[in-house]
C-alpha cells in the first residue's frame, strides 16, 4: 500500500468516528487528555448520571496519565448497535484500549473479540460480559453483593417489625444482562428466598414474590412497572429496583395510589439524588457504588498496558476487579453493616 493510500485509510477511519459521534450524540468532539495513548470509553447512554460520572473519572485519569479519552454511548439503554459501531471506529482510530459498559453482555462479544484480536485491551466497566473472560478484565461493583446487602437489610427490617413481605421486583430489561441478574438474585438471596438458578431472573416459586417487571433503568419505566404490579397485587409492601431512577418512578406510582407510606423501597446506585431520597425516606436503603473509580482505574490500566503490556489482575477470589460497595441507610439494621445518608452524600456522584 502506498503512503498516500495509508493516509487515506487513516483519514477515513477518523472521519467515520467523528460522524458516528455526531449521529449518536457521543463525545468525540470533547476528547480529554494529553494526546498520548488513545482510550475509548463506550457507555450504555450519555445521560444517566452514573455514566456521566464514569466519563469524569476517565477524563481525570487521562489528565494524570497523558492519555486521550474518546467517548461514545448508546442512544438508550439496550442499544447494542451503537456500541458495535463505536468499537469499529476505535479500532480504526488506533485506540490502545476500550472501556465498555455493555448494553447487551452477549451480543457485544464478537465486536470485543475483534478488538482484542487487533491488539486492544478491553475492560468491561460495571457490567460483565457473558462470558466474563470475553474481556481482558472487568472493573465493577460486586453487583451480587450489592443486591445481597439491600436484601439482608430489608429482611432484618421486616422481621423486626413482624411483617410478612409482598415483594415487587423492578428489573432492567428483558435481556437479563449480568448486572440485572446479579442485583435481582442477590437481593432475593439476601432476603432469604431460594433463587434456584442464580443466572436467571424469575424462576423462583416463593409465594412472597408478587412479580417482576422491567424499567429500562428510568423513572418512567419504574412508574409504569410499579403500576403494573400494583394492579396484580395492591398489597405490595417491599419493592426492589435495579437503580435509583427506577426507584424514583416507583415511588411516584405508589404516591399516586396513596401507598407510599406503606411500602419499603430498596435500590442500588448511591448517586446523590438517590441518597437524598434515602435522607427523605423515599428509599429505605441503597447500595452505593463508585463509577468514577471504575473508569479512573480503567484508563490507568490501559495506559499501563500501552507502556509495557501489563494487564490488570483480579481481586483475590473474584473474577473481576472489585471497586467496592457500601449500604447507605438512615435506618440501620442489626447485623448489617451500613453508613448513614450524611456519609453517603459525602461519597455520592451525579
Amino acid at each position: 500500500m502506498t503512503g498516500r493510500a495509508r493516509t487515506g485509510v487513516r483519514l477515513t477511519a477518523l472521519v467515520s468516528a467523528a460522524l458516528l459521534a455526531l449521529v449518536t450524540g457521543c463525545g468525540s468532539g470533547d476528547d480529554a487528555g494529553g494526546g498520548g495513548t488513545l482510550v475509548g470509553l463506550v457507555t450504555k447512554t450519555d445521560t444517566n448520571p452514573f455514566f456521566v460520572k464514569m466519563k469524569e473519572g476517565a477524563q481525570a485519569a487521562a489528565g494524570s496519565t497523558g492519555a486521550t479519552v474518546q467517548s461514545f454511548a448508546g442512544k438508550q439503554d439496550g442499544d447494542n448497535q451503537s456500541q458495535v459501531d463505536a468499537i469499529e471506529n476505535l479500532i480504526g482510530a488506533g485506540a490502545k484500549g476500550i472501556l465498555i459498559t455493555p448494553n447487551d453482555s452477549k451480543a457485544i462479544v464478537p465486536s470485543v473479540d475483534k478488538a482484542r484480536q487487533a491488539g486492544l485491551l478491553v475492560i468491561a466497566l460495571d457490567t460483565q460480559l457473558e462470558p466474563a473472560d470475553a474481556a481482558d478484565a472487568t472493573f465493577a461493583t460486586d453487583n451480587y453483593q450489592a443486591g445481597r446487602l439491600i436484601g439482608q437489610w430489608a429482611k432484618a427490617k421486616f422481621e423486626a417489625e413482624g411483617k410478612q413481605a409482598k415483594i415487587a421486583l423492578l428489573d432492567l430489561n428483558p435481556n437479563q444482562v449480568s448486572v440485572d441478574v446479579q442485583r435481582d438474585q442477590g437481593f432475593l438471596e439476601g432476603f432469604g428466598v431460594d433463587v434456584k438458578d442464580k443466572a436467571k431472573i424469575g424462576d423462583e416459586s416463593d409465594p412472597r414474590i408478587v412479580g417482576h417487571d422491567v424499567t429500562d433503568g428510568a423513572p418512567e419505566g419504574g412508574r409504569t412497572a410499579m403500576e403494573n404490579l400494583l394492579q396484580k397485587d395492591p398489597g405490595i409492601n417491599l419493592v426492589y429496583t435495579i437503580n435509583e431512577p427506577a426507584a424514583a418512578g416507583a415511588y411516584e406510582a405508589l404516591k399516586a395510589a396513596g401507598k407510599e407510606k406503606d411500602v419499603t423501597i430498596v435500590s442500588v446506585d448511591g448517586g446523590c439524588p438517590g441518597v437524598e431520597n434515602v435522607k427523605s425516606g423515599i428509599i429505605g436503603a441503597t447500595a452505593q457504588q463508585y463509577p468514577l473509580k471504575m473508569a479512573q482505574l480503567g484508563v490507568e490500566a490501559i495506559a499501563k498496558f500501552a507502556e509495557d503490556g501489563t494487564k490488570p489482575q483480579n481481586t483475590a477470589g473474584k473474577d473481576f476487579v472489585d471497586t467496592g460497595v457500601t449500604l447507605v441507610t438512615d435506618q440501620p439494621a442489626t447485623g448489617v453493616e451500613s453508613k448513614d445518608s450524611a456519609w453517603g452524600l459525602q461519597n455520592c456522584w451525579g
